[in-house]
């Protein structure tokens, strides 16, 4: 049970949900909120609980439609292969995304009574997103782009802030975007050595679309807007200048950009990449969190 409940969720990969709600927590220390702990720990949980359940749907209905047996599986991509290893596990993966969806809704329900219904603009398209991704909107390649970082940037990371906070200020709302970019490119990335599998089960993601090479021009758009956004929040007063210690993760991407371009038709050679986006989703908040923290003390 505790292996399929690690694999199923991914338990290794948890660790963005944690950077994305650090970075609330630091956004909202420098705007001068002060959250408690319970409430800082109810949050991490209900976040936690997300991401575990668009993982474990994402296990079972790939297990389901027998993607999980077409893909050739890397550290980053291609799903975790525990029902592939263990098939009579399926209903308990299921079991484990409804779980963790219910606890989220009620979790999230409470929350809301607290700080008002307009917690749920953010409640509800969240779920039909964790539930949605895999089923439905990997077949619409805008969607299947957007979807990924909308949930952990303009949802779960302006999410958190506003119960930190009680408000939404223009640096969650720019941080959150930034967030969001960063994460829709770890999903697009990740798909390139998917391609060929994704095909046979009707999935019509950007780099089934338009081609690896047009994605990875995608992806450099992407990164590059993050980076564009922080610049612009300095620039008008939205964000500290202190922030720009994220820009120390640039040269991570600077590294990034040419391999994908020159490997794009070579996806089985993109997993040291594929690493390296992986440690950018990380290192770039975490930064970004620093640089926050480093504001809030010298207020």
């Amino acid at each position: 049970m505790l292996n399929t409940l690690l694999g199923v969720s991914r338990a290794n990969f948890l660790t963005l949900t944690l950077v994305c709600i650090l970075l609330a927590v630091t956004a909202s220390w420098q705007a001068g909120a002060s959250p408690g702990w319970p409430t800082l720990l109810l949050v991490t949980l209900l976040a936690l609980c997300a991401h575990i359940s668009v993982n474990a749907f994402n296990e079972y209905f790939d297990f389901k439609s027998g993607l999980d047996f077409l893909t050739e599986r890397t550290p980053f991509s291609g799903g975790s292969g525990t029902l592939v290893a263990n098939p009579a596990a399926s209903y308990t993966a299921l079991a484990i995304a409804v779980v963790s969806l219910a606890l989220l809704i009620t979790g999230g329900l409470y929350l809301t009574l607290l700080h008002g219904w307009q917690l749920l603009l953010i409640g509800i398209p969240g779920v039909l997103i964790i539930y949605a991704y895999t089923q439905y909107l990997n077949r619409y390649p805008l969607a299947c782009l957007l979807a990924p970082g909308i949930g952990f940037g303009l949802l779960m990371t302006l999410g958190a802030y506003w119960v930190f906070a009680d408000n939404l200020s223009p640096s969650a709302w720019l941080l959150a975007a930034i967030i969001s970019l960063l994460v829709s490119n770890l999903l697009l990335l990740n798909q390139f050595p998917d391609v060929e599998a994704d095909q046979q089960v009707g999935r019509r993601h950007l780099p089934i679309v338009i081609g690896r090479r047009h994605s990875a021009s995608v992806y450099t758009l992407l990164a590059l807007g993050s980076y564009l956004l922080l610049l612009l929040g300095v620039a008008v007063g939205v964000l500290p200048w202190q922030s720009l210690l994220g820009l120390l993760s640039l040269p991570l991407l600077l590294k990034i950009l040419p391999g994908i371009f020159r490997l794009a038709d070579k996806p089985r050679e993109l997993a040291p990449y594929l690493g390296l986006n992986v440690l950018l989703c990380h290192l770039y908040p975490l930064l970004l969190s620093a640089g926050l923290y480093w504001a809030a003390s010298g207020n």
